[in-house]
């Protein structure tokens, strides 16, 4: 698992990740790397760029996640995957540990950005969660910008779902990560101290419709509290449902007076235990950062006040871009 690293004062920090569902080593070419790796340092300047300026953590890690949500290599906005029904339902959440506002989508198809559509739920509605075609219809109420069908389809997506089913109608599912679960994620914490978090997901290859993860249920994918922490999950979200992963992570700081990689590292290697496999990032009052994950791999990386963009993949040391 991955280790922890510190700032504080009046520092800024910022970590995000591509999913914990990576490709395999041996289908992971030098090329096919690099292009992740752009996408990653895309996304963490993005957000960087606002803190460094003085920015709010929430714009922050809305940020980011755009950027991700931006990039068809990553499940999430443009590179959703499919159901096993052909169909795309997105999911997102934002939370701000200010005053832990949060706001939710969940089964959407449509918002450009579905961490924009969270947000607008947070701070346009008196709800916190919306689902299905009522959460579109209010996007678009909202003024949100809506793509079609051929802007969030991609032919490697597709070519997923028909390998997923075929191992499944020949009982034979390889268990790849990479089609297990897919999501995206940032959390920050700004040079006032206050922290958030942001997530946004495209869900499982093949899953049910009508399906949702842990992305947009507070406490379990996502949360922030500047008492304590923000956190942005990813893996299999039935089991970061169960076990409230991120909520746990917080209660442990709060209640169990943990270090944050103490409480990141240990509920990472109990749901590893129990079954569930995936990471997550996450941040503390004093900006430091924990980024555990007990799979194969995690998409991530950081910055912080020196500005210096660090991407990972595997288990492996951070580089520098």
């Amino acid at each position: 698992m991955q280790g922890v690293t510190n700032t504080g004062g009046s520092s800024f920090a910022l970590a995000l990740h591509g999913g914990a569902g990576t490709l395999r080593r041996g289908d992971m070419t030098g090329e096919r790397a690099a292009l992740y790796r752009a996408g990653l340092r895309r996304a963490v300047a993005a957000g960087r760029d606002v803190l460094v300026d003085g920015g709010d953590a929430l714009d922050a890690v809305t940020a980011s996640v755009c950027a991700l949500e931006d990039d068809p290599l990553f499940n999430a906005g443009r590179g959703a995957v499919f159901t096993r029904t052909g169909a795309q339902e997105m999911d997102a959440a934002v939370m701000d540990g200010r005053d832990r506002r949060a706001g939710a989508v969940a089964g959407v198809f449509g918002p450009r950005n579905p961490v924009l559509a969270a947000r607008a739920v947070m701070e346009r509605s008196p709800h916190m969660l919306l689902i299905g075609d009522g959460a579109s219809e209010f996007c678009r109420a909202a003024g949100l910008d809506f793509a079609d069908r051929d802007y969030f389809f991609t032919e490697a997506r597709w070519q997923a779902l028909s390998e997923t089913l075929k191992q499944e109608a020949a009982g034979r599912a390889d268990g790849d990560e990479a089609r297990r679960h897919g999501t995206v994620g940032a959390v920050a914490r700004d040079r006032r101290g206050n922290l958030a978090a942001a997530t946004s997901t495209g869900g499982m290859t093949g899953k049910l419709p009508g399906r949702v993860g842990d992305t947009p249920i507070i406490g379990a994918g996502t949360y922030a509290d500047n008492a304590t922490c923000a956190v942005s999950a990813t893996g299999h979200g039935e089991f970061f449902i169960r076990y409230a992963v991120a909520h746990e992570i917080a209660a442990r700081i709060a209640h169990g007076g943990r270090s944050l990689a103490e409480a990141a590292e240990s509920v990472i290697a109990e749901l590893g235990r129990a079954g569930g496999s995936g990471g997550l990032v996450a941040v503390d009052r004093a900006g430091a950062l924990a980024l555990p994950f007990n799979c194969a791999g995690m998409y991530r990386g950081y910055a912080k006040d020196d500005g210096i963009v660090y991407t990972a993949i595997y288990d492996e040391d951070f580089a520098a871009a």
